[in-house]
């Protein structure tokens, strides 16, 4: 229990230091947020608008100011306005994160139970037909970019066969079953190249838990091969595949713009994007933000699966 308290505390001070830094960065970045917005709608920017709108957004009090006044509203749950429409930036991330997680939990699903597999069927054959085969899938599938990935599929199901939709997004209480036609091909996209990462890790961890010595020792005891391959090697096989299968689940919180954009999926990263390019400080901190706590809560769970 002392460590999971540890890990808390050293979490919460990690936030904080991400919430900070990209605070000072994104007001670092040159422009002036209120006449970027203001230049959006068109024609000549008259400079006393402009002030005027610094003034209402807080831009114009100093940096230290803004920075309590905007770490005084975490704490207490607030994330703050956008400056683009006024909406209040944790109901924007509300109605976005939910989207995105559902994206990324099918992709790991649909990885897992490709990827484990595999690897397992490659390392049992090792030097085989097989075993070469599966790792030269997985090498292409690891070099094959998502939005490639993405492209081909859309291409394949939706213009070709006319099996599914291109893209679009339809909530799941509207329509349950279009819901999880149109999440079919962006979660696989992801998918292809995480079972092929996965398929690599599983195999190179089992042949190394395959020569152990308590292996053998199985084997002498006259353990059949699959309680030994199951109960033995795998378990013991697994602890990296959970640590990358983990690390690489946290980039994707902020890394699925791509497969976003091809597929039309309203999700967190397009969020992210537009908020960047719109200056909107309080739409970028808050997402970063919660992008931040959930990967540092995605690593807590790593260690409790480990235990």
């Amino acid at each position: 229990m002392s460590w999971l308290i540890k890990r808390l505390a050293t979490s919460l001070l990690l936030i904080w230091a991400v919430a900070t830094l990209v605070f000072m960065a994104i007001h670092l970045i040159p422009g002036d947020p209120a006449e970027m917005l203001l230049s959006q709608q068109g024609g000549a920017v008259d400079p006393e608008v402009v002030k005027n709108l610094r003034v209402k957004l807080g831009l114009d009090q100093p940096l230290w100011t803004q920075y309590l006044k905007a770490m005084g509203g975490m704490l207490q749950g607030d994330l703050g306005n956008s400056m683009r429409d006024g909406t209040p930036v944790a109901q924007q991330i509300a109605i976005r994160l939910p989207r995105t997680l559902e994206l990324i939990g099918a992709a790991g699903l649909i990885a897992v139970l490709l990827g484990v597999p595999l690897g397992m069927l490659a390392a049992v054959n090792r030097g085989g037909w097989v075993d070469r085969l599966i790792s030269q899938v997985a090498g292409l599938a690891l070099a094959v970019p998502v939005f490639v990935v993405g492209t081909l599929l859309v291409m394949l199901f939706a213009q070709t066969l006319r099996w599914v939709p291109a893209g679009g997004f339809v909530p799941f209480r509207d329509n349950p079953a279009q819901h999880l036609i149109l999440l079919m091909m962006p979660a696989l996209s992801i998918a292809l190249g995480l079972a092929a990462m996965i398929t690599r890790m599983t195999r190179t961890a089992m042949l190394d838990v395959l020569s152990r010595d308590f292996v053998r020792t199985a084997r002498a005891k006259g353990l059949s091969g699959r309680t030994i391959l199951i109960h033995h090697v795998l378990r013991n096989a697994l602890a990296p595949v959970v640590t990358v299968l983990a690390l690489h689940l946290g980039a994707l919180l902020g890394g699925t713009v791509l497969v976003e954009f091809v597929f039309n999926w309203p999700g967190l990263s397009g969020f992210l994007v537009s908020a960047v390019g719109a200056r909107d400080y309080p739409e970028v901190v808050g997402i970063i933000l919660v992008i931040s706590i959930l990967f540092v809560l995605l690593n807590i769970l790593v260690d409790m699966i480990y235990v």
